[in-house]
């Protein structure tokens, strides 16, 4: 089981209470699906990914501001979809299995 949160959830600016809100909301909800569901075996995370080069992104964001995004980093890019990727098959792995419950920020070293 996956949710999603983002990091803005950690570092909310003025005006955004309410969506940081809901980021902490998605972590709770977590935590407490790993509870419930940890009786079968069924692991639950969360992860707040930073920005990540999706055609939303590349639509609604200026040059400039995915390049400001991308020096916030400390690998000095935005996320691939192909990050997302390795890391929900990661944590899928029966080796993973005592692993629940958790918000895992994947931003390439950003937050």
């Amino acid at each position: 089981m996956g949710g999603a949160a983002g990091p803005r959830g950690h570092w909310p600016s003025p005006g955004e209470a309410l969506y940081a809100a809901s980021k902490a909301a998605v972590e709770q909800i977590t935590r407490v699906a790993s509870r419930e569901l940890g009786g079968r075996s069924i692991t639950a995370h969360t992860l707040s990914l930073g920005p990540t080069d999706t055609d939303l992104l590349r639509d609604s964001a200026s040059p400039g501001a995915l390049d400001g995004a991308a020096a916030m980093t400390a690998l000095g890019r935005i996320g691939r979809p192909s990050d997302v990727a390795d890391l929900v098959a990661l944590l899928v792995r029966a080796d993973n299995r005592w692993v629940t419950g958790q918000n895992i920020r994947a931003d390439g070293g950003r937050t």
